[in-house]
């Protein structure tokens, strides 16, 4: 019988592996040995994946990079299911198989169900997705199950009353979200521990926004004459009561050690730097900025019949808005964001992308903004 007790979690900084470094459209696996190396050595052990991340090639780095190079007791592995892969219940387990192949492990430490949303969550129920994770869980293939969440604060009281077994939440959770009227960080955070759920953090930086600060909040961190900025964000996620971990999807070894630099002796922000981060926040909102966060979800599993690079495309607009880089017309014009991917302006506003965003974008009128500022 597998021990179902919570496994030790070696400090409070996560390894997301949504953003692994890529090559020629591979995972470049040098440099991600040298990341899961380096992350293990420096005593942390927890590793986040799913499916669909970087179109099914994450799962597989894990399996190539982690999985088959040390052994099990040495790291807690994460996966997710998503409601893309299953039609009905008959659909689950088949899927979970596959997952366990892909990542090379017999069970899963923690299982969630991703991206739950109310509509996501009407889903689930009807197709029994929670009952199957609990039997899973009964039969030693998951240690235990937890959900990713992306929704307002009385969702999540929802789900978490209507399903009291969920052991674990992941929640998206920064300094610029914690009080958004659209993503409810603080709130959200509130039910969990309400519900006395332990919270894992996914976005501390949101998707790099808050990594590349526009001008006037980069100087607000520069006078701290401290961490980087990567680190102010991660530390204030970390430093409320109930968060258990901090993922940080990191693209490259340097990354890997700054952040690690600042979480193996983890304290949380003090007072100066809590100040300086509201003041940043308080650029950030006086920016017409797109808060996507690049996560991909709208492009992945041919949610857009166009194949637009969505993600891709905001970030040209913002660059060009709030950074003010002249060079997001070549990028926009480039290989690298249209050739072989529709323009913004062939969008045909059928909404696939708006219902799996996890931000709740209005994409189609953001894309129609896009395509007037760079196809005149």
């Amino acid at each position: 019988m597998m021990d179902n007790s919570f496994p030790e979690i070696h400090n409070c900084f996560g390894f997301g592996c949504m953003r692994l470094p890529m090559k020629d459209g591979k995972v470049d696996m040098d440099e991600f040995n040298a990341m899961v190396d380096y992350y293990l050595d420096h005593g942390f052990n927890y590793f986040d994946t799913a499916h669909g991340y970087l179109d099914g090639l994450s799962e597989l780095a894990v399996k190539e990079g982690l999985t088959s190079r040390y052994p099990r007791d040495q790291y807690i592995l994460t996966d997710k299911l998503t409601g893309s892969y299953f039609q009905k219940e008959a659909d689950i387990r088949p899927f979970f198989e596959k997952q366990l192949a892909c990542t090379g492990v017999e069970y899963f430490d923690f299982y969630l169900m991703h991206a739950q949303n109310a509509k996501e969550f009407e889903k689930f129920k009807k197709c029994r997705a929670y009952e199957t994770a609990f039997t899973l869980k009964e039969e030693g293939k998951v240690r235990h199950v937890g959900i990713s969440f992306h929704d307002k604060a009385a969702v999540l009281d929802q789900i978490l009353s209507e399903y009291p077994q969920i052991e674990i939440v992941q929640i998206q959770f920064n300094y610029l979200d914690y009080n958004d009227p659209s993503v409810e960080s603080g709130k959200v955070l509130e039910v969990a521990r309400r519900h006395k759920k332990p919270v894992i953090v996914m976005e501390p930086v949101k998707g790099g926004n808050l990594v590349n600060l526009p001008a006037e909040a980069q100087k607000i961190l520069d006078e701290l004459h401290g961490g980087s900025n990567a680190s102010y964000a991660i530390r204030f996620a970390a430093g409320f009561d109930g968060i258990r971990i901090v993922l940080s999807g990191m693209s490259d070894l340097d990354q890997m050690k700054d952040n690690v630099s600042y979480m193996k002796d983890f304290k949380p922000l003090n007072d100066q730097e809590m100040a300086a981060v509201k003041k940043v926040n308080q650029v950030f909102r006086g920016l017409n900025m797109i808060p996507c966060t690049a996560c991909h979800y709208c492009i992945e599993e041919n949610h857009c019949p166009k194949h637009i690079l969505i993600p891709d495309l905001f970030a040209c607009l913002n660059s060009k808005n709030v950074f003010h880089d002249w060079n997001a017309d070549f990028y926009y014009n480039s290989a690298l964001t249209t050739q072989g991917h529709g323009k913004a302006s062939d969008c045909i506003k059928c909404g696939g992308c708006e219902k799996v965003c996890p931000q709740h974008l209005p994409i189609r009128d953001l894309l129609e903004q896009v395509a007037k500022e760079f196809e005149k």
